[in-house]
Order: structure tokens, then C-alpha cells, then sequence
């Protein structure tokens, strides 16, 4: 159970500092509010990793957890429940940033949902290339004969730092489904008609890294 509560948790603080970051700059609205994002979605998964890594392997993202699952890195029934307190643990975070800004002008209840700026084929393209980019260092950093040992947290936290530099322009970079998941219900609208690119996309994406490494990585 421990390492399902550390699931969670970690990805509240993503959720929570990612998307807290996102909504507080008003992300889009110029480039340092882009970098800051960035930044911080960056921050946080390093942050988590040398916190709950030891205990859980810091997946905080399902997208991550089918790739483990399909690399034979974690068995079926620990990759349900992990993406089970994944989704719980962002439902936390949003739950937290849309009581911090409900009362805030011009912000109102902005969650930091993600949607498709350039429309829905252009965001699936982008969450699947992103996903599969960061979820490749993932399993090429945490591998165990190839990988980077205890830098593997800061290479995966500064990946992540360079697929939001790209993507937020698309889609607001997702390549999280728990991530896009709680924020969408609380945003609504068209954040919520187009939640399914957020969970394809990243999915996709992490199910073509884990075939590849397989590949490249023996």
C-alpha cells in the first residue's frame, strides 16, 4: 500500500505545482510564462523522484506505468493500482487549485486543463511523439544495466522540462493521462470534449517507446 500512497501523492504535487504554475503565470500569454511552466512540471517530477522513488519508482503518470507494464518492469496488478492513485492523487491536486483560485480575478476556476490548439488530429500527433520522446528516457534512464542510476530522476525532470517547451504551444502538453484526466472534469467544456486525445495520445505514445526500447535497449 505504501508504495500506491506514494503514487498518489506524487502526482498531486505534479498536478498541484504543474498546473498551479500553469494557471498562476496564465500560461501562453507570453514566453516567460511558457518557460515557468515548463520549469516547474520539470521541478516537480524531480522533486518526486528523489522523494518516493526509492518506494515506488516514482511513475506518477499512467502513461509511464503501461510502459513498466509492458517491459515486464511491474506486474498487472500493481500497474492498475498505481494508475488507479495516480488518478486519485490529481484529482487531489485540481481539487486543491480550484479552491486556491476560485475567489482570484481574472483567473476565476482555471485548472490548467489541456485542449488542442491547432484541433484534435494536430494534439493526438503531438501527445504521441511527446509521450513516446519522454517516456523513452524514462526506460533508457531507469534501466538497470544501461541506465543513469541516481541522475535518472534530474534527466527525467529536465526531458519533461523540454517536451512542455514544445508542446504547450499544441496542446498544453499532457503526456499524462492522470495528469489531463482530473483537470478536464473540473474545467468542463471543450477541455472535457477532448480529455479522450489525453489518454490515446500519452498511452500510445508510451506503448511505442516500451516496444522500441525493447528493441534498442538489449
Amino acid at each position: 500500500m505504501k508504495k500506491y500512497l506514494a503514487e498518489m501523492i506524487g502526482t498531486m504535487v505534479l498536478v498541484l505545482m504543474g498546473c498551479g504554475t500553469a494557471v498562476s503565470l496564465a500560461c501562453g500569454v507570453d514566453t516567460a510564462s511558457v518557460v515557468g511552466t515548463a520549469a516547474a512540471f520539470g521541478l516537480a517530477v524531480v522533486a518526486m523522484a528523489y522523494t518516493i522513488g526509492g518506494i515506488s519508482g516514482c511513475h506518477i503518470n499512467p502513461a509511464i506505468t503501461l510502459a513498466c507494464l509492458i517491459s515486464g518492469r511491474i506486474s498487472a496488478k500493481d500497474a492498475f493500482m498505481y494508475m488507479i492513485f495516480q488518478v486519485i492523487g490529481a484529482f487531489i491536486g485540481s481539487a486543491i487549485l480550484a479552491a486556491l483560485v476560485a475567489d482570484l480575478t481574472p483567473l476565476g476556476t482555471a485548472t490548467g486543463a489541456n485542449v488542442c490548439a491547432g484541433g484534435v488530429a494536430n494534439g493526438l500527433i503531438a501527445e504521441v511523439v511527446l509521450t513516446f520522446i519522454f517516456v523513452l528516457v524514462v526506460l533508457g534512464t531507469t534501466d538497470e544495466k544501461r541506465g543513469a542510476g541516481n541522475f535518472a530522476g534530474l534527466a527525467i525532470g529536465l526531458s519533461l522540462i523540454l517536451i512542455h517547451l514544445v508542446g504547450i504551444h499544441y496542446t498544453g502538453t499532457s503526456v499524462n493521462p492522470a495528469r489531463s484526466i482530473a483537470p478536464a472534469v473540473f474545467e468542463g467544456g471543450a477541455a472535457l470534449e477532448q480529455l479522450w486525445v489525453f489518454i490515446v495520445g500519452p498511452f500510445a505514445g508510451a506503448a511505442l517507446s516500451a516496444v522500441v526500447w525493447k528493441v534498442i535497449g538489449k
